[in-house]
C-alpha cells in the first residue's frame, strides 16, 4: 500500500493554482511601513515574518495548538490580496473594513475545493473575533510585528511613532510574553520618537 493519498483531482489541481496566483499579488501589495532598507514593506513579507515571530516563540505558549496558531497567522491578511492594506490609522474611519475583507477572502478562496475554502474561511472568522487563545495570540503577535517593522524600518519623514504606544494594546496585556515583548518594543517606540524630535527631517 503507498504512503502517499490519492493526487487531488485536475479541477482541484486547476483550482489551487488558480487561488496561489491570485494570493501572489500579497508579495507586491505594499503596507503602510518601510523595511531597513527604504523599501515599503509588502503584505506578505509582514505575514512571514509574524509566522516566524510565532514560531520561534513556541516553546513560551504551553497549551497553544502551535499549528493552528500559523494557519492563523498564514490566514489572517489573505483577503488584503483584492483590496489591500488599510493603515491602522486609518481604519478608524472605515467600520465596514473586517467586513470587505472577509468578502475579498471569500472570492479569493473561491477557486479552491470546498473543504479547504471552508477552513481557511473558518480560521479568518476564528482571528476576526479572537475566538481562540490562538486567534487571541495572534492578534497579539500581529501587532507587535507591525511595531517592530516600525521601530526597524527607514520610516519617513513626520512618521508618527507614538501612535504605536496605543497600537494593539487591547491584544498585548494579557499573555506574559506579549506585555514584555511589548515592554520592550514601547521603549524602542519612545527613542523613535526622540530621535526623529532631534531631527524632525528624518524619521
Amino acid at each position: 500500500m503507498s504512503e502517499f493519498s490519492a493526487p487531488p483531482s485536475s479541477a482541484e489541481l486547476h483550482g489551487t493554482l488558480a487561488f496561489l496566483r491570485a494570493a501572489e499579488s500579497l508579495k507586491y501589495m505594499t503596507r503602510t511601513s518601510w523595511t531597513s532598507d527604504g523599501s515599503q514593506e509588502t503584505v506578505a513579507a509582514h505575514s512571514w515574518r509574524l509566522c516566524l515571530m510565532a514560531l520561534v516563540l513556541a516553546s513560551h505558549f504551553p497549551g497553544i495548538d502551535v499549528g493552528k496558531l500559523l494557519r492563523i497567522c498564514l490566514v489572517h491578511d489573505l483577503g488584503e490580496a483584492i483590496s489591500g492594506d488599510i493603515s491602522a490609522a486609518l481604519q478608524a474611519a472605515l467600520p465596514n473594513k473586517a467586513e470587505q475583507e472577509r468578502a475579498d477572502l471569500v472570492q479569493l478562496v473561491q477557486p479552491l475545493p470546498d473543504a479547504v475554502r471552508a477552513d481557511l474561511v473558518a480560521l479568518w472568522d476564528e482571528y476576526d473575533a479572537a475566538a481562540s487563545p490562538e486567534a487571541k495570540l495572534a492578534k497579539g503577535l500581529d501587532k507587535l510585528e507591525t511595531i517592530l517593522q516600525h521601530n526597524q524600518g527607514a520610516m519617513p519623514a513626520g512618521f508618527d511613532f507614538l501612535f504605536n504606544l496605543e497600537y494593539g494594546a487591547t491584544y498585548t496585556r494579557d499573555h506574559p510574553v506579549l506585555v514584555a515583548l511589548r515592554g520592550v518594543m514601547d521603549a524602542e517606540t519612545q527613542q523613535r520618537a526622540r530621535e526623529q524630535a532631534a531631527n524632525p527631517g528624518a524619521a
